[in-house]
């Protein structure tokens, strides 16, 4: 079974679901509400090509006030239900100069400056380690898969590094300057808790942000929640093929 994570205004997979049912945040105990916009806020069940998919059409962020272990709170449902691998997606800002809105970019790593970690606190040993292992966070064999899949289709699909960071203010130009410095490539509000929290789990990660707008201060113009949500309207279909073309090649593994 494979579970997907759908970020902002990135909806349209879940609609492509044979043998599609719904189940609302809400009715599920102790599931954090979705509050941003462009977050569906259910959980989708269904089929691609016989393969068992667990959607989440929208996640908690630490912006919304959550901690961080509500904000994982799905992962460890979709673990509880037998997903052993699950594709994370978001809408990212583009700090790496050669990226444009609708680009679609494999993550290969991350760095965390949220300045918070879901695994702070006691250990669940039922869950996972006290310590555990960060240095492949997305799978090296997953993400050879989706570029496959990619090549397919006939989509470009890069790859780079994604840096969080908790908003739910946008970067400073300073911040994104420093970002590049540092070594990132994309910057978002997600991603990152959920993929330490999958980890932990022992189940295998595959990211893929959207690009949706430049970061703060490449271009002579603010930034906009509404341009974030206008590209992933834009893309959503191409990044909905894309999945649609992973999910039976990590059905088959």
């Amino acid at each position: 079974m494979i579970g997907v994570v759908l970020g902002s205004g990135l909806g349209a997979f879940a609609d492509a679901l044979e043998d599609r049912a719904e189940t609302p945040y809400a009715q599920i105990p102790g599931w954090p509400a979705s509050t941003a916009i462009g977050h569906a806020g259910k959980l989708v069940t269904g089929r691609i090509e016989g393969t068992p998919v667990v959607v989440l059409a929208g996640r908690a962020h630490l912006y919304e006030g959550y901690t961080a272990g509500q904000v994982v709170f799905g992962i460890r449902e979709l673990a509880r239900r037998g997903v052993r691998s699950v594709i994370l997606t978001n809408a990212a800002g583009a700090v790496n100069l050669s990226y444009r809105p609708g680009d679609l970019v494999l993550i290969s790593d991350h760095i965390n400056l949220l300045g918070a970690n879901p695994l702070c606190g006691p250990n669940d040993d039922s869950l996972g380690p006290r310590f555990p292992d960060m240095s492949e966070a997305y799978a090296a064999d997953l993400r050879a898969l989706a570029k496959a899949a990619a090549r397919e289709q006939g989509i470009e699909l890069k790859e780079g590094v994604y840096a969080a960071m908790p908003g739910p203010s946008y970067e400073t130009p300073a911040e994104i300057r420093f970002l590049r410095i540092i070594g990132a490539d994309l910057v978002g509000m997600s991603t990152v808790p959920e993929t330490i929290a999958a980890n932990h789990l022992g189940m295998k990660v595959l990211a893929i942000s959207c690009v949706t707008n430049m970061a703060a201060g490449i271009l002579p113009r603010k930034l906009d929640h509404r341009e974030v949500l206008e590209t992933g309207e834009r893309i959503r279909d191409t990044l909905a093929l894309l999945l649609k073309s992973i999910v039976p090649r990590f059905g088959r593994l």
